[in-house]
């Protein structure tokens, strides 16, 4: 798409005017600017032009606009990755006709009677699930199933290990390398490579040597120094301890910071500090409290002091006896 004045392509939103030039070449960066952000509107200003003339469905949030196919082919950042050698296993199975088939990630474990992973932890067919190895003719005797089962578990993993380093070392030789192990190719121990392993320098065999030593709860501070080694610098402030006994100089320090908490606290904005209100409730609450306990101290040892009233007979008037009333 594009226009008498400007080529647009809207698939990368892109504008630009390949016929542009300066009527006079600008006498001052001022100027340069003030030219460029005025062509700059232009194109924008084009781009904008020649999308509201799409075709458009409505939306809750507006107008949707289905952009065309980019029509400006953008260069690479980096050159084409090179095709990856064949390992051997590729070549084996192409000589015998041998083609790859999807397998499934589960698979049904007879011996549990459950479905488990091919591969990985808790997989189908573990040697660790198998609690009773059946005998051969063939084993002999004395010898321990179990652990013949698990060296033979790492030798496989050892073959495994070396074929792949041999697959990485021919695709070294051809500069194809997988992206992820580009970066530490000369690190792996693999022979034949084009490029030779990058030699350290002092410096960094003094860092890490340092980082090694600082690695330690004590930050190497009771680690044996290799012959020629330097002591480690101290990085950052050392901590300053105000001293014990009070003084002119340093000394006086103490006095200085208490005095600048207690100005703080009874300063003009100490109501930003100190909540007013809370203290006075609370110093109330307490003094309700101690009136209280008071109060109920007062009572009981009043009441232990009073004397217990005694029970008495009531006295008989006189000229009333038992004889009188006998008469």
């Amino acid at each position: 798409m594009g226009t008498q004045e400007h080529q647009i392509d809207l698939g990368h939103l892109l504008a630009f005017d390949p016929l542009h030039h300066f009527p006079s070449p600008p006498s001052s960066r001022e100027e340069l600017v003030k030219e460029c952000l005025q062509k700059g509107t232009e194109l924008v200003q084009s781009i904008a032009d020649t999308l509201f003339n799409l075709p458009s469905t409505e939306d809750i949030d507006g107008p949707l606009v289905k952009l065309p196919p980019p029509t400006t082919r953008l260069p690479r950042e980096k050159h084409l990755p090179k095709p990856k050698p064949p390992t051997k296993w590729e070549l084996f199975a192409k000589a015998r006709g041998i083609k790859n088939r999807k397998k499934d990630k589960i698979v049904y474990d007879e011996q549990t009677g459950t479905w488990k992973r091919r591969h990985g932890y808790d997989r189908v067919n573990d040697d660790e699930d198998i609690p009773i190895i059946e005998a051969k003719m063939t084993d002999e005797a004395g010898e321990d199933p179990f652990a013949k089962r698990r060296a033979e578990k790492k030798k496989r993993v050892e073959k495994q290990g070396k074929n792949r380093l041999q697959n990485l070392k021919q695709a070294a030789k051809v500069g194809a390398l997988p992206s992820h192990i580009q970066l530490a190719a000369t690190a792996l121990p693999i022979t034949g490579t084009q490029t030779a392993p990058k030699k350290v320098s002092k410096n960094e065999l003094e860092d890490v040597a340092s980082m090694a030593a600082t690695a330690t709860a004590s930050g190497g501070k009771f680690d044996k120094k290799l012959p020629g080694e330097k002591p480690e610098k101290h990085k950052g402030k050392y901590r300053k301890f105000l001293p014990v006994v009070e003084g002119t100089g340093i000394g006086s320090l103490e006095k200085q910071q208490t005095e600048k908490i207690l100005n703080k606290l009874i300063s003009k904005n100490s109501h930003e500090i100190l909540n007013v209100d809370k203290a006075i409730n609370m110093y109330n609450v307490k003094k309700e409290k101690k009136r209280k306990n008071r109060q109920g101290k007062d009572s009981s040892t009043s009441s232990k002091l009073k004397p217990k009233k005694q029970l008495q007979k009531k006295s008989l008037k006189k000229g009333t006896s038992k004889k009188g009333k006998s008469k």
